[in-house]
């Protein structure tokens, strides 16, 4: 009866283990990410254990040389698949392991592997060494997830504590100690041939739980990625909307500005710079964008901070002062002359036509704006070449 519960049990752990390790795989190669390749390594020594184990049931080998290669290939795989699985879920709390450290764990695991091979020479010592390391790491694994509180880790950390659980009932029934004050040989006994089926329920949740803190990592990653992709986009926008000589608003602006506006009305002032060919004739081009610099900050600081400062074209500048009629804003023109007076440097005295037009609630604000223009070049029709002061 043990025997045959044993070989389904163990069978069915082969069957789950081999099905793991495939889908590890599969998607390992599909995904291509660094972390998973703890884990992959991880199933594919489980099965490696299952098969060891297999071999020794089956064949029975009566070599002691083969028994003792048999317990120390046991060993090596069924412990490097708790380190590599506890290894795994480490890499996704950031915290890669330094070269120098994961070699020392192998040689750790090493020398384990070939001192159990010659000292646990009977099925229960093999038993109690395996299930107590088992429970020794994974307990720590559940412990650290647990505490790190890694996003999506809830599972995979349930089911190192439930493996390690089930690995300290093993070590007590493989050392017949405690448990058979109560429970009889017999239970331990079919306990001890079916414990495979617990394992293989619990590697399921393990697994279950490798893929969700995969599946809640990417989803965080994709997150984050989508507000740097938008943070880009406004910097990109903010690029294009700016203009980079002045620092101003440029005309690729204007139209959101506009449509802003109408739920209020606004005042539009259209600007243009009187002779501004001859500054670049006469002085250069960079003492011309000089010219355009100071005229530009000193537009901005003559009118209300809620008011939009547009750089249109060139020359050309374009103020849209929301809520405002005309009577409140055509004062602040005066107070531009003033000013420009004061920021006079080195360069020439800067001189400016100006036209405005009211826009409406609701009203057209390309009607508006052309009106505006119109009424800039009325303003500098008016004021004959040579002549055109501030």
């Amino acid at each position: 009866m043990e025997l045959l519960l044993w070989r389904w049990s163990t069978t069915a752990q082969i069957t789950s283990a081999l099905m793991i390790a495939v889908f590890f795989v599969v998607l390992a190669r599909s995904m291509r990410r660094v972390e998973m390749r703890p884990w992959v390594g991880a199933w594919l020594c489980n099965l490696a254990a299952l098969l060891v184990t297999t071999i020794f049931w089956y064949f029975q080998p009566t070599s002691q040389i083969a028994f003792i290669v048999l317990r120390g290939a046991y060993f090596l795989s069924k412990t490097m698949f708790m380190v590599l699985l506890t290894a795994g879920a480490w890499r996704f709390a950031r915290q890669r392991p330094s070269v120098t450290l994961g070699r020392i764990v192998v040689a750790c695991v090493v020398l384990y592997a070939v001192i159990a091979a010659f000292l646990a020479d009977t099925i229960d010592r093999i038993g109690v060494s395996e299930s107590a390391v088992i429970a020794l790491i994974l307990g720590i694994g559940a412990i650290a997830l647990f505490l790190k509180r890694i996003p999506g880790a809830d599972w995979l950390a349930s089911g190192f504590a439930i493996r390690a659980v089930l690995a300290v009932t093993e070590t007590l029934a493989h050392g017949h100690v405690v448990l058979t004050r109560f429970v009889s040989n017999a239970a331990l006994g079919l306990f001890l041939a079916s414990y495979s089926s617990f394992d293989t329920g619990v590697e399921w949740v393990i697994a279950l739980g490798c893929v969700l803190i995969l599946y809640r990592t990417i989803q965080l990653e994709l997150t984050q990625s989508n507000r740097n992709l938008t943070a880009a986009q406004e910097v990109l926008q903010e690029l294009v909307d700016r203009d980079s000589l002045t620092g101003l608003a440029n005309r690729r602006a204007l139209a959101g500005v506009l449509g802003d506006v109408l739920p209020t009305g606004a005042t539009i002032l259209f600007f243009d710079l009187n002779d501004f060919k001859k500054i670049n004739d006469s002085y250069g081009h960079q003492m011309g964008d000089e010219c355009l610099k100071r005229f530009a900050r000193v537009l901005e600081a003559s009118f209300r901070p809620g008011d939009h400062v547009i750089r249109y074209a060139g020359d050309e500048f374009v103020v849209v002062a929301p809520g405002a009629e005309p009577a409140q804003v055509l004062d602040r023109i005066d107070g531009l002359r003033e000013r420009l007076k004061f920021e006079r440097a080195d360069g020439p005295p800067i001189r400016f036509s100006v036209g405005h037009a009211y826009l409406p609630v609701g009203g057209e604000a390309e009607t508006a704006l052309r009106a505006a223009d119109e009424a800039m070049y009325r303003d500098k029709s008016r004021k004959p070449a040579g002549l055109r002061s501030v």
